[in-house]
């Protein structure tokens, strides 16, 4: 019997053969977007893996990837049509309006860390569930808003290191601007329909801004030089995007206005952005996302400004190891194992190490009645600063042989005298780097 995992998914290790499987990565990775989330004043949210379909059709819109092609959707037992999540923002907005979270004098701010699924073809890089961190921001339709959101993006991925980066933005305008682009687009693109892909072909009649979106590399090479959606912004819109390009340079953000760009998703209106890192090649987008004030009403709740972006854990941690940066990264260290020598001192073993935990030190009992050279070696493998042995002895004197394992050095301990053995752990436990 196979019971492999499935293709597209996989599974993280405490220490995996496959280093950007390694847990303690993803740890880090998250520790870094808390942080981020805490310090830009962001209030976390956790919705359902699963949601009812036609809610990300009607918000994503039909004629998208996710929807047409990579939704995993089946039936429960109750003949409802349900969807794994394929993306956060719309949860998110479900969850809103489900939970009458609006309130008139207060921004809502909202990061989530969690996975995602769609069923696209397995490649290096894009999974079938694959993990985000996103932010929706709610209630703010200044254009310092999009230009904060743009800056927190960019601070992430400052924070971990990313290299050479720079924010590509373009403004998709609101929906006069859009009819008024469309049909200049649509009359440049009846030229050329005929010869682009069959997606292209099929989004000509039903959504042709997505034909921007096109990856076949003939489609790009016709969509280059259609009319810029810039050339069509009301003077409202265009004073929007000047003020965003405005602050950005403020902040000293390095940015490229990118009239192609218009995300996947149908819900986006006037800004939107990418970032990238100049040192990926081809596939060098680090996360996204823009405005979309229209989607809250869209979905039955009320009229409020939207503006979020989302980035995959998968893309930032392989981005990591390829930099090289990952290798800075270190497992939680283990600052003590007890070696009870009997089963007289396993109980003791277990009670002091209780208290010890009690006193925020990590440490673990080896139970296993190893020899005390094979115990040493065990510890030592596990990466554990202090190795400290009871015996009878011990038990009997109150005291204990706390062996420093970098460099073998050896102290004697009052058993009795629990802090002022946690002050000695604690106070020696970044040493053992320093010593190798």
């Amino acid at each position: 019997m196979d019971i492999g995992t499935l293709p597209g998914v996989f599974d993280i290790l405490p220490k995996a053969k496959d280093l950007w499987r390694s847990s303690y990565l993803w740890q880090y990775v998250e520790a870094v977007c808390r942080k981020l989330a805490h310090d830009y004043a962001l209030s976390e949210i956790r919705t359902p893996l699963i949601e009812r379909a036609d809610l990300f059709c009607r918000a994503v819109g039909e004629e998208t990837d996710i929807v047409a092609k990579e939704m995993y959707v089946f039936q429960d037992r109750g003949g409802r049509e349900i969807a794994l999540r394929p993306e956060g923002t719309v949860s998110v907005m479900r969850a809103l309006i489900e939970n009458n979270e609006f309130t008139p004098i207060q921004t809502m701010r909202y990061f989530y860390i969690g996975p995602m699924f769609r069923y696209d073809r397995p490649q290096a890089g894009r999974y079938r569930q694959h993990h985000q961190f996103g932010v929706e921001i709610v209630g703010i339709e200044a254009p310092e808003q999009d230009a904060e959101a743009i800056a927190m993006m960019m601070q992430l991925f400052s924070r971990l290191g990313l290299p050479h980066l720079t924010a590509h933005i373009n403004s998709l305008g609101n929906a006069t601007s859009r009819a008024n682009f469309r049909e200049a687009l649509l009359k440049y693109l009846e030229a050329h329909i005929g010869s682009m892909s069959e997606d292209s072909q099929r989004r000509f009649v039903r959504n042709p801004l997505r034909i921007l979106d096109s990856k076949d590399p003939h489609d790009q090479e016709i969509v280059a030089k259609a009319p810029s959606i810039l050339d069509y912004l009301s003077h409202e819109d265009g004073a929007h995007f000047e003020r965003v390009k405005e602050m950005l340079s403020a902040l000293g953000i390095p940015y490229h206005v990118s009239p192609l760009l218009v995300r996947g998703l149908d819900y986006y209106q006037k800004t939107v952005f990418e970032v990238t890192s100049g040192k990926l090649g081809a596939q060098n987008s680090l996360g996204g996302g823009g405005r979309y004030d229209g989607l809250l009403q869209q979905l039955g709740g009320p009229e409020l400004p939207l503006f979020g972006f989302g980035t995959g854990l998968e893309r930032i941690i392989q981005v990591l190891i390829r930099e090289g940066l990952a290798e800075k990264i270190s497992p939680p260290e283990l600052t003590l194992v007890i070696v009870p020598m009997d089963e007289k001192a396993r109980g003791k073993a277990l009670s002091f190490a209780e208290e010890l935990r009690r006193r925020s030190v990590r440490c673990l009992v080896d139970y296993t009645g190893k020899r005390i050279k094979n115990a040493v070696a065990a510890a030592a493998d596990a990466g554990a600063c202090w190795l400290l042995v009871l015996g009878e002895r011990e038990l009997e004197t109150g005291v204990g042989a706390l062996k420093f394992l970098a460099d073998g050095a050896q102290t004697e301990v009052s058993l009795d005298q629990v802090d002022v053995l946690v002050h000695r752990l604690l106070s020696r436990h970044g040493e053992k780097e320093a010593v190798q």
